[in-house]
């Protein structure tokens, strides 16, 4: 039986995946109790992710020592046991998949971050992925860089089921619609179906109020300070604004009548982190709108589980007050753009470090398996 906040939450539609997979949830059978009991309908994962569950030496053990024998490299063997975990996900959620038609029982797996500047390099490894993986309900994550939006549009265009990533500021996110409603076209112009290719934009959240509230802590006027813990919030908002305007237009409207799926807004680093200034479930509270994902780390899930406010829409109603928390924003010298191009650098460069730990973790359990 599920719980009612969660249940709640699916009904006002919002689809709810879980920020975390390990091979010790999987066998465990934790991951399959979240979705009978929590109302889970997907996955989401990242190296920081793989590299905490890869830490854990005793479930991939035996797993590493195949590889070893098989004479893997590192990257071989990262890639071996990540599409192993992805694969067997893809399984649990099968049903899930089938029920929604396509819509969830999706689970993600992210293309290396070293291929963020790397148009072509990026689209060969998400071939590669999706083949490996060999499941429908498998989304290849692709950070949106400049480079990675042709990459976008052209796997798309191959019939690929897209999780654009690392989404942080308004202008960006369109340029995402644009490539993925681009990789639509090109499909149809191939004629290939486009009924079943998915795709969600990641809208990263808590990362914009941890960036904003410290440069609000150093004006430390009363006004500032007010500010804080309002930025991300406000800016997935403004976002979901470009997304409702674009579902009106001609262009996307002819696409959908023809079989293609909206892209859908997922909430991303929904995890908070200032508890003194912001209820630990407040990246789900009020985000609620339809036709959205919310992917949660297991904690932020099993508080809102036990303690989320009753879900109703608090973002389309709220379009105007997002648009003046940045306003206020920019009277006190914080600029949007600049916060903007910061965030999405820094976000590059902790994929880039996660992928590092990822390897260094492989690497040390490997040398203990030879």
């Amino acid at each position: 039986m599920s719980h009612s906040h969660t249940a709640d939450l699916s009904s006002a539609g919002v689809s709810i995946w879980l920020d975390d997979l390990s091979r010790r949830s999987l066998e465990s059978g934790q991951l399959s109790r979240l979705v009978r009991e929590h109302d889970v309908v997907g996955v989401t994962t990242n190296p920081t992710i793989f590299a905490a569950a890869l830490a854990d030496g005793d479930a991939y053990r035996a797993a590493i020592d195949q590889c070893v024998a098989r004479g893997l490299s590192v990257a071989e063997t990262i890639r071996d046991l990540t599409v192993a975990d992805v694969t067997a996900a893809c399984d649990v959620f099968a049903d899930v998949y089938a029920a929604s038609r396509g819509r969830d029982g999706r689970v993600s797996l992210e293309v290396d971050p070293g291929l963020a500047h790397d148009s072509q390099g990026t689209i060969e490894q998400a071939r590669d992925l999706w083949k490996r993986i060999d499941r429908p309900n498998a989304m290849i994550k692709i950070p949106a860089t400049e480079a990675g939006l042709e990459a976008i549009a052209a796997v798309v265009s191959e019939g690929i089921s897209v999780n654009v990533t690392l989404i942080f500021n308004v202008v960006r996110y369109r340029q995402v619609l644009h490539a993925y409603y681009a990789g639509i076209e090109r499909a149809r112009a191939a004629g290939r179906s486009i009924a079943g290719i998915h795709s969600v934009a990641s809208v990263f959240v808590s990362r914009v109020d941890t960036e904003v509230d410290a440069r609000l802590t150093s004006v430390g006027t009363d006004e500032a300070l007010s500010l804080r813990g309002r930025a991300g919030i406000a800016n997935a908002r403004l976002t979901h604004e470009i997304f409702s305007n674009m579902m009106e237009t001609e262009r996307l409207k002819y696409l959908h009548a023809r079989g293609a799926q909206p892209q859908r807004l997922l909430w991303a680093s929904t995890g908070v982190k200032n508890a003194e200034l912001l209820q630990d479930t407040a990246y789900v509270d009020e985000l609620v709108t339809p036709n959205t994902v919310n992917t949660m780390p297991l904690a932020t899930l099993e508080a809102f589980a036990d303690h989320g406010l009753p879900a109703s829409d608090r973002v389309s109603p709220a379009y105007l007050e997002a648009n003046q928390v940045w306003n206020a924003l920019d009277a006190l010298g914080i600029q949007y753009s600049d916060v903007m191009s910061q965030l999405e650098d820094e976000g590059l460069a902790k994929f880039e470090a996660s992928w590092k730990e990822l390897v260094k973790t492989v690497t040390l359990a490997m040398q203990v398996a030879q």
